[in-house]
């Protein structure tokens, strides 16, 4: 194992060799078992280990464990604590996902703090035909299905093409003591079920059980990959990046042969669950929407908009005092300057008669029932309208500023501002007013 493991890291992970790694090591085989091959093909790294306090002395017993087995090995040992129970009650989760959080979290702080390059963990195959048989269960994805990777951003994890069973074999062969963990013969856990019930099941029909299914998964992550390149070329033609958020071409999609699962591989990582309600949306009315946690997905005519849902940071009234001349918003600014003649104009610049404000001015979202009289027309026009005429999705139309005097609106902010602020003549006041985003 020691010449198959040296042969792995020199063609899979040949960026180890110089690195500065943080290997985390819990006092189990398989970690026991890492940090003595990474000393032998002489890594340079230093031992991580973790502190849950879930098993009173048996905890403790670990970490003793952990901090003996480096000093002989002469190995720098960092060591944390975690009120793990506290943890998962503050932030309603399972007792295995608080550890993970807890665990991952002051790993990356650790490797900052230490200058470290990577992290290393022991997980190994069967881990990842565990976390497989758990995403069946659960109904994922097929990334779910792919199994544990083998490199996340800073996380490697060299063990991956090694089974339990080559693991143990050479803990023993090498006489390397571990710890058991005393939790992990309950199968009140659902990987510790799949672990003792399913997979010994699925090995007595086929021995060979573990090696096939690391070929399959391995033709699996190929796939994916094909999908990604292929999702890729397809946002190019099929979505936008526009002011508050992103675009999506419906009648494009509507035109590929698989749309729906385009769709999902599109939109996976914003935390959809209904995605029934998802691909329905292709073929909905204007103004149907899902929600995420964190995202919305509205249709507007022949677009889906993806924006955040989480604007709370944003007001939805501010008001201006007179002389006033820069007033600042979250992602923008206003000015506001007194000039002698009319200069450039854009959509972002407006002049008014000075005369004819009523202050504070306020700027507001539109409201259902708005009117104005836009500039170079005659009459009274619904924002409304007005917004349906220059084709404005909804995202647009709420994030859209109208800047008002008393019950008149003197601007739809970058659009079109209101005849009754025009100026008539020579001899009135002008008012400059610029919006910069």
């Amino acid at each position: 194992m020691e010449k198959a493991f040296k042969d792995h890291i020199k063609s899979d992970f040949p960026n180890l060799v110089n690195a500065k790694l943080i290997l985390a090591v819990s006092g189990g085989v398989d970690s026991m078992v890492l940090m003595r091959l990474c000393k032998k093909v002489k890594l340079d790294f230093a031992i991580a280990h973790c502190n849950f306090n879930l098993r009173d002395n048996e905890s403790d017993g670990d970490e003793e464990f952990v901090v003996r087995a480096a000093q002989n090995l002469e190995l720098k040992v960092h060591i944390q604590h975690f009120n793990t129970i506290s943890f998962a009650e503050e932030h309603k989760l399972s007792i295995q996902m608080a550890a993970r959080e807890l665990r991952y979290h002051w790993f990356e702080e650790l490797r900052i703090a230490e200058n470290a390059d990577y992290i290393l963990v022991a997980h190994h195959a069967n881990d990842s035909l565990e976390t497989f048989l758990i995403n069946f269960v659960r109904s994922t994805g097929p990334e779910g299905l792919a199994g544990i990777k083998a490199e996340n951003d800073k996380i490697l994890r060299p063990l991956l093409k090694f089974s339990r069973q080559e693991i143990e074999n050479y803990a023993r062969d090498h006489q390397i003591l571990w710890r058991e963990d005393s939790s992990n013969a309950s199968t009140k856990y659902l990987r510790n079920k799949i672990r003792h019930q399913v997979i010994p099941i699925l090995e007595e029909m086929n021995p060979q059980f573990l090696e096939g299914f690391k070929n399959t998964q391995e033709y699996l992550r190929q796939q994916l990959d094909l999908v990604e390149d292929y999702t890729e070329l397809i946002y190019k033609k099929a979505v936008k990046k526009v002011d508050f958020g992103y675009s999506f071409d419906v009648l494009f999609l509507q035109r590929l042969p698989h749309a729906k699962a385009v769709l999902y591989q599109l939109l996976k990582t914003f935390g959809f669950t209904e995605w029934n309600d998802v691909y329905n949306l292709l073929e909905a009315q204007s103004g149907k929407m899902v929600f995420s946690n964190t995202h919305r997905l509205v249709k507007d005519r022949d677009e889906l908009y993806l924006t955040k849902i989480d604007q709370s940071h944003i007001k939805e009234t501010y008001d201006i005092a007179e002389n006033e001349e820069n007033f600042m918003l979250p992602n923008a600014v206003f000015s506001f300057h007194q000039v002698s003649a009319i200069q450039e104009t854009n959509r972002n610049i407006i002049y008014v008669n000075a005369n004819k404000l009523q202050y504070p001015l306020r700027l507001r979202r539109w409201q259902k029932g708005d009117s104005f009289h836009p500039f170079g027309m005659k009459g009274r026009k619904k924002v409304s309208d007005f917004f349906k005429d220059n084709k404005l999705s909804l995202p647009q139309k709420e994030n859209t500023w109208l800047l008002t005097s008393g019950d008149k609106i003197v601007w739809i902010v970058n659009w079109r501002a209101d005849n009754r602020f025009a100026i008539t003549s020579e001899n009135q006041p002008i008012l400059k007013i610029t919006f910069h985003q």
